[in-house]
């Protein structure tokens, strides 16, 4: 049998953002299989398209976000506060900001490229 690890509280408000581009930035929460993200998107934000083999569930809290899915973006969803969307892991995504957004991220296992900020293609044209 394994010992379970210790457990831990958080408060988002007491996380610093941590900007990833002018427009998005995040807070993170990680545990050994599991991490919780909170995202701000400014209206008009992009995520480019980019695949992970994380399972991703989106959550959107405020705002809304378009998806693009699949490698040729065919499958277009609009995804608005309340509601969940859920990307398999290794399927290709785009996302854009509608409006102003918060989502919630919950990825499993943790992204590592996130935390060790090797998330280039934030940053690719």
């Amino acid at each position: 049998m394994t010992t379970p690890s210790a457990v831990t509280f958080s408060r988002w408000e007491e996380i610093p953002r941590e900007k990833v581009t002018d427009q998005i930035s995040r807070r993170l929460i990680t545990g050994q299989a599991m991490m919780l993200a909170h995202v701000f998107l400014a209206k008009g934000a992009v995520v480019p398209k980019h695949q992970h083999h994380n399972e991703q569930f989106t959550y959107i809290l405020e705002g809304a976000l378009r998806f693009w899915i699949g490698d040729d973006q065919q499958q277009v969803v609009d995804v608005r506060a309340g509601e969940v969307l859920h990307i398999p892991s290794n399927v290709w995504h785009k996302a854009e900001a509608l409006e102003d957004t918060l989502d919630m991220d919950i990825f499993s296992p943790p992204r590592e490229d996130w935390l060790n900020h090797t998330d280039s293609y934030f940053h690719k044209k």
